[in-house]
Order: structure tokens, then sequence, then C-alpha cells
């Protein structure tokens, strides 16, 4: 049924270590002075945080840096994103975040940062939305949710992260086909997953990192996938289109992780950053692991991941409008 191994839940290398390695060279000069930081603006528990930990506990062996991770989560990442952007520009301070980062200014209009606070280092890769259901409940597609929700309106709970793709989603599904589906809003993938596993909701919709050790484990049955197509690592798993119950046109629902650093960082220093974090991301090692996550690897540059992040704002600012959601 699914080709996720056992080894799903990542653990990150703690990060007091030695004094990092210095790099000396005319165009870095005298860097990292001292412990960089890794903001993750999300609790630990979702699919953010054990990807920041790839990145430190292998920039760690692979350089010899001294990195630590500061969790900040808050407003559906914007209290992270705010700690990223007001950091001084010199190379010490980083974050990893993932897609909700571009739903931010639909959702929060009064932002605390101003986008051109960040620049956009790289997208790591990315993965599909997964739609899963606790065992106890009959649902063996989604198909099979949206159907009892027109016979139970208001009585199927799904949980989704609170200004996320997947808020969104939902919310256009009720609206095309009709169907009252009581959709709960969670602040991080960790506490989706928890009531989802405690059977406190019927089903969840977040990305297939984070449920994959639950997967795994047989907690959590998948019953969907976004996309136009099947994940390997759920191959028996139909995509929404499949059953049925299709996203809009042209909404393609993947859960994306990226490096940002605050803007003005020296293009020496963010070039040399990305460089090592290829390195991370083309070690056997890692690229055994990415699978196991149902992660695909993109490793792009600042100049694509800035291009890409540009035209994601626009469409989803569109589709937020358009689903008419607000978040509290």
């Amino acid at each position: 049924m699914t080709n996720l191994r056992r080894r799903a839940v990542l653990a990150g290398t703690t990060a007091m270590l030695a004094a990092p390695a210095v790099v000396r060279a005319d165009n870095l000069g005298e860097w990292p002075k001292g412990p960089m930081k890794i903001v993750v603006p999300f609790p630990p528990g979702g699919s953010t945080d054990p990807v920041a930990r790839i990145i430190q506990a292998k920039l760690i062996d692979q350089t010899g840096w001294n990195i630590i991770i500061e969790n900040k989560p808050g407003g559906t990442g914007v209290v992270g994103a705010a700690i990223a952007a007001k950091s001084a520009p010199d190379g010490q301070t980083w974050m990893v975040t993932f897609d909700s980062h571009i739903l931010n200014p639909a959702f929060t209009p009064n932002l605390t940062y101003k986008d051109s606070e960040l620049f956009n280092v790289m997208q790591i890769g990315q993965t599909p939305q997964a739609i899963g259901a606790h065992p106890a409940r009959p649902y063996q597609t989604f198909a099979e949710v949206v159907a009892d929700g027109k016979k139970r309106p208001g009585k199927i709970a799904i949980g989704v992260l609170a200004a996320s793709q997947a808020l969104v989603l939902m919310t256009l599904i009720k609206k095309e086909n009709d169907v009252d589906l009581n959709l709960i809003p969670y602040k991080g993938g960790g506490p989706v997953n928890q009531d989802i596993l405690a059977g406190v909701t019927d089903v969840a919709i977040q990305s297939l990192t984070s449920f994959s050790p639950h997967l795994i484990a047989k907690k959590i049955r998948p019953i969907g996938v976004t996309g136009d197509k099947r994940t390997p690592a759920l191959p028996d798993t139909p995509t929404m289109r499949e059953a049925g119950v299709p996203p809009p046109p042209g909404m393609d629902i993947r859960e994306w992780y990226g490096v940002i650093a605050p803007t003005a960082t020296p293009a020496a220093i963010v070039n040399k950053l990305n460089a090592e974090m290829v390195k991370v991301f083309k070690r056997p090692d890692v690229q055994a692991r990415l699978p196991e996550m149902g992660a695909e690897y993109v490793g792009s540059s600042p100049q694509e991941h800035s291009k890409q992040l540009a035209n994601d704002v626009r469409l989803w600012a569109k589709w937020v409008k358009d689903a008419g959601v607000r978040v509290e």
C-alpha cells in the first residue's frame, strides 16, 4: 500500500558543538561569526521542523558551522517571519518555512514585516498534500467524505492548517460541491496530527511529510492526495481528481520548503549557503530520506525561488478572495 519506510521522524543534531569553522575569503569576509540561527516559524511536530533539522545536522557535519534552531510559532508563520525580517542581514539568521508564507499577505493585510525585507535563498523541495482519515472512520476515499457530508451536514470534522492552501482548497471544495464540512483550523501541523490521532477530528489534510510517520504506523488511513497524479509514496491512494472531487482548475496544491534570509544579506554569503545546501540535499543519505517523507528535491537558485514565489503570491491571492476565507 505504501512505499514509505520506517524511518520518517528525523532527529536533528544538537548544535552546541565546538566553535564554528570560519570562512575567510575576499568575498565572504569573516563569516560566520559565532552560532548561526535557523528560525522555524512553526511548532515542532509538523513538516517544516524536520526539514530544518536535516539542514542543521548535515551543514554541521559538512562545514563545522555552529547552527541552532529556534521554533517561533504564531500567526501561521507570521511571528517567525517577522523575526527573520527584522534580523541583521549579516548571514547569521535564516528561516526555513513552507508554502503558507506566500499566503500571509492575503490573510494578514497588516503584516508586522514587509515582503521586501525578506530574500528568497532556495526552494529545497516540495511534497503533495495528503488527506487522511482516522482508522475508526469508514472513509476509503475523499469522495466518500463529501458524500457523507451531504447526508450529515456539519458533522464531519476536518483538520486543516490555518491560513493554508488546505484551508482555501477545502473551502472552495465545500462551495463547489454544496457540502457542509466542519473545517477546524490549527496553528501548526503538530496539533493537526494530535487531534486526528486522538479521533477529535475525523479527517485531516496537510503535507505528506507531516503525515508519513503516522501513515507508516497505520494510525492514519490515506484517502486522497492533491495534484494531477498519484505520488510514488502512496501509489494506491487516488488523487482528488480520480475520486471525482477535483481541485479548482489550475490550482496546484503542493507544499514547498524554502530558505529565506533578511534582505541585504551579502550575495556572496547567500550564494555560499545555497551551494552548501545543494551539497546537503545531494548527499546519498539525504536523498534516501526524501522519499520516506514523500518529498521531491528541487534545489532552486535564489532567482528561481523568487520568481516562483511572486507567481504563487498572485495566484493564491485570487483563490483566497474567491474562497472568502478569513483567519481570526
